[in-house]
């Protein structure tokens, strides 16, 4: 098993599973040492826990309880590949730790469950907005809900937290050149990360993630029509660590890449200057 941490934080951690087992190979037997839900992307696995036997396909989900036993196999179809939520004792126990629903094994493919799950796929890959750790916390939480058959809570925010929502808001902007993780922005509101990414998205309508990266394409928009600077220096400046990461989201966000939308926002200036001074 190929295993590649992806995000690593206070409150949860994700990794990439990639099965390497070949046919003939003895499954051994495994134990989680906290809550975990595994996404199932592809290919498909047999798996032991608790007295009962799962398989499980594409959109599938593996569930993991602290202490329990799990002995996967291959009889069918040999490799799969899992995108892996490990969740601490304090996330649980907000989102609800309900034994009954931990210890259920797996759960089928779901439409509701299925949607997050591929967007926290798209997440990982770098071609989301949205932070990785927010759709975790996300899929949790509507795990949860599905599998306990509640429907989600609406959240009515009071005026003391929507204030909250706006001045954090106002603070992530203010430092989106810097690298803010939701527990950092979470902490400037005073709540925790899980309660603070459902009030943030309640009131404004984006995740902090979102926001986040929105600000530093607005700064970087800014830049790009009213300076000089080389396109890799404004990246960096307002935020972004990756050039060619800043270029895809830039592009996705706007239609043109960082370059183009330069050359247009100065032809545009020029044309108001030319036809400005014909009056």
């Amino acid at each position: 098993m190929n295993r590649k941490t992806l995000l690593e934080r206070k409150r949860i951690s994700v990794s990439d599973f990639r099965c390497t087992a070949v046919s003939g190979e003895k499954p051994f037997a495994e134990q989680y040492a906290c809550h975990s839900i595994s996404y199932v992307r592809k290919g498909s696995f047999g798996c032991h826990c608790r007295g009962r036997f799962h398989e499980l396909v594409a959109g599938s989900i593996l569930v993991g309880h602290p202490g329990d036993e799990y002995i996967c196999t291959h009889d069918h179809v040999i490799g799969d590949e899992c995108l892996s939520f490990f969740l601490d004792p304090e996330l649980v126990e907000t989102i609800g730790d309900n034994r009954d629903i931990w210890q259920v094994g797996s759960v089928p493919p779901l439409p509701e469950l299925m949607v997050l799950g591929e967007r926290a796929q798209t997440a990982a890959g770098g071609n989301s907005d949205v932070g990785l750790d927010e759709v975790g916390h996300l899929f949790a939480s509507r795990f949860v809900d599905v599998v306990s058959g509640r429907a989600p809570k609406p959240v009515t925010a009071t005026l003391r937290d929507r204030r909250r929502a706006v001045e954090t808001a106002l603070w992530i902007d203010a430092n989106s050149h810097r690298a803010i993780e939701l527990e950092d922005a979470a902490a400037q509101a005073g709540i925790s990360p899980f309660h603070f990414l459902r009030l943030f998205s309640d009131v404004l309508g984006v995740t902090p993630h979102q926001y986040l990266v929105r600000s530093r394409l607005r700064h970087a928009a800014r830049r790009l029509a009213d300076d000089d600077s080389p396109i890799t220096d404004i990246a960096y400046d307002v935020g972004f660590n990756d050039l060619s990461n800043f270029v895809r989201t830039f592009h996705r966000a706007a239609g043109a890449s960082p370059q183009k939308f330069r050359l247009i926002s100065r032809g545009d200036r020029k044309n108001l200057q030319e036809r400005l001074a014909l009056h």
